[in-house]
């Protein structure tokens, strides 16, 4: 008697079979919130990936807008809610002891779109706790995930498990 492994592999099994991939690459957005993270997500970006894309906000002084709010890597205005609307995920990448106030603005828009926002915070070796609280407590009002990552390497690592 064949074992079931045995049978799967027989030429009358493969009408079974399904002949794609069991998911599809999510589409994750991440974007850079200040500029140290800027300079990583620029880093990451020249790995390859399934289907992500690498953003960074316009910066500061600029307008506040939806239309105008981000840009890609080349520098170019992208609208966050077009972004938002195209994404299965939308990841921030921050961090500790920079300012994080301007994640309101991406979690209204994927409250609006009902996506999932999860936010990674790079934090650097001993850096002081009330720096860390700074950056994560306007995180923690609007990510879905908050992940403080031990360096950038992790946030990789993240990424990757996200399916980026």
């Amino acid at each position: 008697m064949l074992s079931q492994c045995a049978r799967a592999t027989l030429l009358e099994e493969t009408r079974f079979r399904v002949d794609y991939p069991n998911s599809a690459p999510r589409r994750i957005k991440i974007i850079a919130l200040d500029t140290p993270a800027d300079a990583v997500v620029r880093r990451l970006a020249t790995r390859p990936w399934n289907a992500a894309t690498f953003m960074t906000r316009a910066g500061a002084g600029q307008s506040q807008a939806f239309g105008d709010w981000l840009k890609n890597l080349s520098g170019e205005a992208v609208n966050l809610l077009d972004q938002v609307g195209a994404a299965d995920l939308v990841a921030t990448v921050s961090t500790a002891g920079e300012d994080t106030e301007d994640v309101a603005i991406i979690a209204e828009a994927c409250h609006r779109r009902r996506i999932t926002l999860t936010a990674l915070v790079i934090d650097p070796v001993a850096i002081p706790e009330p720096l860390l609280l700074k950056t994560m407590t306007p995180l923690r009002a609007h990510a879905s995930m908050l992940v403080v990552a031990k360096g950038e390497d992790y946030v990789e690592t993240m990424l990757t498990a996200l399916r980026a």
